[in-house]
């Protein structure tokens, strides 16, 4: 009755909150300080004039416009981080709509930056994000929070998104939704590929991701692996990608003009829609949780159920940080898995040396699980050197809020808007050679070339504390998938040879659709083994 009372109570006190009757008490207890590396500055003369950023070259807003528009970079604006490091060198100044910034495309002057984000870092304000949650009165989750809020959202949410023993712990979840995809692509083979295609394999991968993220968030499914899609699913799915669409044209114009835009409008719409579905999605689980109680059930379940029963946020928040926690838990594993299989197909010896792994440690029917990815070199190394070529996030952001900060032999001043271009140092031949060769070697141990490379020469997660906070599910993900689909399946090129090339859409994704071969290795080695009884 004691341990039924304190979960009433929990839930009791984040139904008041909701409800506008009690707010959060505001204490976020102590902020602890974490020592902070200074970058290595340029020791200046007596006599010298540190450099500025008034003496950054770089393209005006025209050119800028120029080359997304008239060129067509608008779509690649990873390609342009390049061009433009060609024409400027390393660092070089741009205006974007109202924004300006520095960019930074080298991995030193990238750790120089980082080594000196602060306390409480900042990614970038995100002015359209933070403008519809005060329009709406929604609360600020960790992609959009600033400061101590950002710190206090941060280490509530971290321990089970971040610590192995509770990323393990979701293992099962994402088995199940494994073996649902693993049923779907042979369903997609036989029913709309000719026995052996699956089209549009980002397509099928985002629906997997989806069904995934919210598999371990919303502990419920939402039907992406159906035969049919349940129509409500498709259009939270829609939601998101409008959403994501929109993002990067909004921030061109200034603010003022927001509410004077159609883009304005949708980007409004699409997020109305998704904090719909999200209250309805834990307004469902605190009902369950309830009627567990009423029956002395014991209560369990994965991080939903946690924030709820935590009391530690009200129901508000938990609704701002899981719907952020959504958005930035798709893209990752549905992108890079793409690409992954992509470069498989066409590269069949390094698919047959995974495929060796994969079976030396999980042999026969054994389904993988996280204990066993520790002994996937391998795995990892390829999903590694996918994450290089095709970094989810080509450019993150940093602003410099606590003081002036050097980097390179330039002093910038507080507030300065970094732009940290990941895209371009990933292909620096300074540091990865053949960078623009899939080569999942180089990331092994005792390999000659990881023993140079440099650690901020591809981080696709971020650095510190203001890294992604859904890192290891998203890792957990796309090793448990690849590790099961090349146990089940052959991948091997489409027949007609097309090239896919990646584009920008807020984040970096396939230009055209994916579609690729898919061969059942246990037909194959069904007939093998009957061929060999018949020789017998």
């Amino acid at each position: 009755m004691f341990r039924k009372s304190l979960i009433y109570i929990g839930l009791r006190r984040n139904r008041l909150r909701y409800n506008g009757v009690q707010r959060a008490a505001g204490n976020y207890g102590d902020i602890r300080r974490r020592d902070v590396s200074s970058a290595t500055a340029t020791v200046m003369g007596d006599n010298l004039k540190p450099k500025t950023m008034d003496d950054l070259g770089g393209p005006s807003f025209m050119t800028t416009l120029n080359w997304l528009f008239i060129k067509g970079y608008f779509q690649t604006t990873q390609q342009m981080q390049i061009e433009h490091k060609k024409i400027y060198g390393p660092m070089w100044k741009s205006t974007y709509g109202p924004l300006v910034l520095v960019n930074v495309a080298t991995a030193d002057l990238i750790e120089q930056v980082l080594r000196q984000e602060g306390r409480l870092p900042i990614r970038t304000d995100m002015p359209h994000w933070r403008t519809y949650r005060e329009l709406r009165n929604q609360a600020h989750g960790p992609l959009t929070e600033m400061g101590a809020k950002w710190q206090r959202i941060r280490s509530i949410l971290n321990p089970r998104m971040l610590k192995p023993k509770h990323v393990s712990s979701y293992t099962h979840t994402i088995n199940q939704v494994v073996t649902d995809f693993i049923d779907r692509v042979a369903w997609l083979r036989e029913t709309s590929g000719q026995g052996v295609m699956v089209n549009d394999l980002t397509g099928e991968l985002y629906k997997f991701a989806f069904e995934g993220i919210c598999s371990v968030l919303f502990e419920i499914r939402m039907g992406c692996m159906n035969e049919v899609m349940p129509e409500e699913t498709q259009r939270f799915i829609f939601s998101v990608g409008e959403m994501l669409r929109i993002s990067p044209i909004l921030v061109l114009f200034p603010k003022s003009t927001w509410p004077y835009l159609p883009y304005w409008k949708q980007f409004v719409a699409t997020w109305d829609h998704l904090f719909q579905v999200a209250e309805e999605l834990v307004q469902k689980k605190m009902k369950e949780i309830e009627e567990k109680v009423d029956l002395d059930q014991n209560v369990e379940g994965a991080y939903l159920t946690h924030l709820l029963l935590s009391d530690q946020m009200t129901v508000t928040e938990i609704l701002g940080s899981i719907t952020e926690l959504l958005l930035a838990g798709v893209d990752t594993t549905s992108n890079t898995i793409s690409w992954c299989l992509y470069h498989l197909a066409k590269e069949p010896e390094i698919q047959e040396k995974l495929y060796q792994e994969v079976i030396s440690v999980c042999p026969g029917d054994k389904v993988p699980v996280s204990d066993d990815i520790s002994h996937m070199p391998y795995l990892k190394a390829i999903i590694k050197e996918t994450l290089r070529l095709y970094p989810v996030v080509p450019g993150n952001a940093r602003i410099t809020v606590d003081n002036e900060i050097t980097v390179g032999d330039h002093v910038f001043p507080k507030n300065t808007l970094f732009h940290l271009c990941h895209y371009a140092a990933s292909y620096d031949e300074n540091i990865f050679h053949d960078p623009h060769t899939f080569l999942p070697e180089r990331w092994l141990r005792g390999a000659e070339e990881k023993s140079k490379q440099h650690p901020f020469g591809s981080v696709p997660f971020g650095f510190g504390i203001r890294a992604c906070l859904g890192r290891r599910l998203a890792e957990l993900e796309m090793y448990l998938l690849l590790s099961r689909l090349i146990k089940t399946f052959e991948m091997r090129p489409d027949p007609a040879g097309t090239e896919v090339k990646p584009i920008t859409r807020t984040l970096l994704c396939p230009a055209t659709p994916i579609n690729l071969q898919f061969l059942d290795r246990r037909a194959e080695q069904e007939e093998q083994r009957a061929a060999s009884r018949v020789s017998l």
